[in-house]
């Protein structure tokens, strides 16, 4: 199992810090400005729950009136909470289109919520950190996954980075991020 509350936590601090002028700006996901990657993020968190509860993961979709930012923390907790229940790592799920062991799906969301909190603290100029043993065990699944995936239209290919590079760094590159973005 992996802890999803410190990536979500810090998504929702994130979130909460984008200002209303910023949402056409683009971001490091080359394909999201900063509003779609936060509807993305929506869909996400309520979609990936979804499979954690063994149910349709259809949904999501973020609506930008009053309180999107709070309705956006209730579904990342919600994301958080589904899959710190044990079960939800069991069994196997549809997502996307494709049938997969829960464990990688869970890995995936994960992944999603800790490069896309890096995206979107990016576009908008805000601080990433987060504690040393959630970026490991996201570089632990993006290391050995990311390569391989069964959905390459997942992550752009891998960028360049000198094997030191700090982990966050690392984590973005192999999701075809450019860390100097």
């Amino acid at each position: 199992m992996i802890d999803f509350a410190p990536a979500c936590a810090r998504m929702t601090e994130i979130v909460a810090g984008v200002a209303e002028d910023r949402l056409g700006d683009p971001t490091p996901c080359a394909e999201y400005a900063v509003k779609d990657l936060i509807g993305h993020i929506d869909r996400v968190a309520v979609g990936f729950a979804a499979v954690a509860r063994k149910e349709d993961p259809a949904g999501g979709g973020v609506d930008f009136g009053d309180g999107w930012r709070e309705r956006l923390a209730e579904r990342l907790d919600g994301l958080a909470a589904a899959w710190a229940d044990p079960a939800a790592w069991e069994g196997t799920g549809p997502a996307a289109g494709t049938e997969l062991a829960n464990e990688v799906w869970g890995r995936i969301a994960f992944t999603e919520v800790v490069v896309h909190g890096w995206d979107l603290a990016r576009a908008t100029g805000q601080p990433f950190t987060l504690p040393d043993a959630t970026l490991e065990a996201c570089w632990a699944h993006v290391s050995v996954f990311v390569p391989d995936a069964p959905i390459p239209e997942l992550w752009s290919p891998p960028v360049p980075v000198p094997a030191d590079a700090p982990l966050i760094d690392r984590i973005v590159a192999m999701t075809g991020r450019d860390p100097r973005w």
